[in-house]
């Protein structure tokens, strides 16, 4: 599907784009990846690891249309991955937040359309479902304008999907890093907000792969949601550093005790998957009826419950302290 095709990567510098481009260089045959991001830095340092000849690295922001318009000429494939992400940062720079997760969404959206890009997937997160932060609720807006766009594209054809999952291993803020870094440096106990918390957890390489997988299955309009284990925040502390005291600490600000990736008020508009589960499009769209109890590859689904949630707590997949072991070891 990729093969000699142009694909843009948002925030491609990151854990996520860095771990997409290696996947993708490895089982395809791109004409071009590019690597749209700001950090100039970040840049230089990726292309010292991937300088394949296809390859390209252009510095621009989400905010910046025209830039992002000149960056998708004759491009095929984008990944939206590049986001305002750090609650508390948010929270203190609420405008700053919504110029890059809203306004910047809509120039990814623009910007596909005037170029003819065939599909976009952007990237959400579980906050953005029943959001109690800023981010979730910029992450929300983000999904609800990507799925909208299905209903704007005219004769250009161009699709549109979300995908959504949990807490990424070892990626840049997660608490993986924090706890490991503290051990390293020798603390008497790990912070923990409350011995009660749950998070999804999922591999980097396990994310890329879901959203290669969803290009391949979307209709356009979807939001898709990998089946992934969950894990308690205490189990995680505990596996690490088992001789370690924990200090319960208070949850923070905009911080939740369980994630939800699809809430009881979407029931009606969600499909169970094999490996996944889909939330259809709450409006209907003008230009095509799409039946989205079977995806593009022709598997079928089938509508949840009435109620049903799929929460972090709720989960019928936990990770044991060996289970989590061996989760980390593979991500290092």
């Amino acid at each position: 599907m990729f093969n000699g095709k142009n694909i843009l990567i948002t925030g491609g510098t990151g854990s996520f784009g860095k771990t997409y481009t290696k996947i993708l260089l490895e089982a395809y045959k791109p004409n071009k990846i590019i690597i749209y991001s700001r950090d100039e830095l970040k840049q230089y340092e990726m292309a010292q690891s991937f300088n394949d000849t296809c390859m390209r690295y252009f510095i621009g922001d989400v905010r910046d249309r025209a830039r992002l318009n000149m960056a998708m000429r004759d491009v095929d494939f984008v990944i939206h991955a590049a986001a305002m992400k750090q609650v508390p940062i948010a929270e203190y720079n609420p405008m700053e937040c919504i110029k890059t997760n809203i306004n910047g969404a809509q120039n990814v959206i623009d910007a596909c359309l005037e170029n003819g890009v065939l599909k976009c997937i952007a990237l959400s997160t579980d906050k953005a479902c029943n959001p109690v932060n800023l981010y979730g609720a910029t992450k929300l807006a983000s999904d609800k304008l990507f799925i909208a766009a299905n209903n704007i594209v005219g004769k250009k054809h161009t699709k549109f999907s979300v995908t959504r999952y949990g807490n990424v291993i070892g990626s840049r803020g997660s608490v993986l890093p924090l706890f490991k870094r503290l051990i390293k440096e020798g603390v008497r106990a790990l912070p923990i907000t409350d011995e009660r918390m749950t998070r999804f957890w999922i591999s980097l390489e396990d994310g890329v792969k879901f959203v290669l997988g969803n290009f391949k299955r979307m209709h356009g309009g979807e939001i898709f949601i990998p089946k992934i284990p969950s894990m308690k925040i205490i189990d995680l502390a505990k596996a690490l550093a088992p001789n370690l005291d924990l200090d319960i600490i208070g949850i923070r600000p905009g911080e939740k005790l369980h994630e939800m990736m699809i809430s009881s008020d979407d029931s009606h508009l969600s499909y169970e998957f094999k490996d996944y589960y889909a939330i259809s499009p709450s409006i209907k769209f003008t230009n095509i009826n799409l039946d989205f109890s079977t995806n593009a590859l022709g598997e079928q689904g089938k509508r949840v419950q009435d109620g049903f949630s799929y929460a972090s707590n709720n989960n019928p997949s936990f990770l044991s302290k060996e289970e989590l072991l061996k989760m980390i070891e593979g991500a290092f």
